[in-house]
């Protein structure tokens, strides 16, 4: 099984002089999901090399287990320092794909053509796709074959308006995940803030908040299952 995970390249929090990028638990319980399953794990973003940490999340409350074991591996850490570009990728090399959050994707994975071209062909091919917490916001401009919204009539989640405010930001992103799956026609739903909340519908996994990157790790790891299984 080879895996994608897709980082954003962004650092900068709108206007405020804060970096911001991707947040680190939201890509190490994920990595080590895939890493423990056997799985070869290939890290990507739109510019390539090293991309941005939002520094918040390497703060003492939020690190993990898996952000500490992460911090500790070297290979990991090599791939982290080395992703290749986004736009060099094909999702015929892939079983699946995985887009950790942080508020960096809101600014660039939600615009990039290079990412909505990967998630629309990694779905038309068959294969499962999971955005955690601000990266659903990616799914903005991707559409079903027929032009429609790819996310509407479907089951999706993400970062609620109430953890955005939470975190101050609502006059600072560009647009909020919330609003933006329920404009695109999605049917959103969501748990208490900060809590755990994944939704599978067909080959789409969404989770809403950084809580949720290892359960939707999980969700993926079953649904490739089952599509290995179907094919077998």
């Amino acid at each position: 099984m080879k895996v994608l995970i897709v980082l954003t390249s962004h650092d900068q929090l709108g206007t405020t002089g804060r970096k911001t990028g991707f947040w680190l638990e939201e890509l190490a319980a994920p990595y080590y999901r895939f890493k423990d399953a056997g799985a070869e794990v290939v890290l990507a973003s739109p510019k390539g090399g090293r991309p941005p940490l939002d520094p918040k999340s390497n703060e003492p409350g939020f690190r993990t287990d898996e952000t500490r074991r992460f911090e500790a591996d070297s290979e990991a850490e090599a791939a982290l320092a080395h992703t290749v570009r986004l736009d060099t990728v094909s999702a015929d090399d892939f079983d699946t794909v995985f887009y950790p959050g942080g508020h960096g994707p809101l600014w660039d994975l939600a615009e990039d053509p290079a990412s909505v071209r990967l998630i629309e062909t990694t779905l038309r091919a068959g294969k499962p796709l999971a955005l955690v917490c601000h990266a659903p916001g990616a799914l903005r401009h991707a559409t079903n074959p027929d032009g429609t919204p790819l996310v509407r009539g479907r089951k999706v989640t993400g970062f609620t308006n109430e953890e955005e405010a939470a975190v101050g930001l609502t006059e600072i992103v560009p647009f909020l995940v919330e609003d933006e799956l329920k404009r695109l026609g999605g049917e959103y739903s969501k748990t208490d803030v900060w809590q755990p909340y994944v939704l599978t519908d067909g080959l789409l996994v969404t989770g809403q908040s950084p809580a949720s990157s290892g359960p939707a790790a999980d969700a993926l790891l079953t649904l490739v299952a089952e599509v290995e299984g179907g094919r077998a």
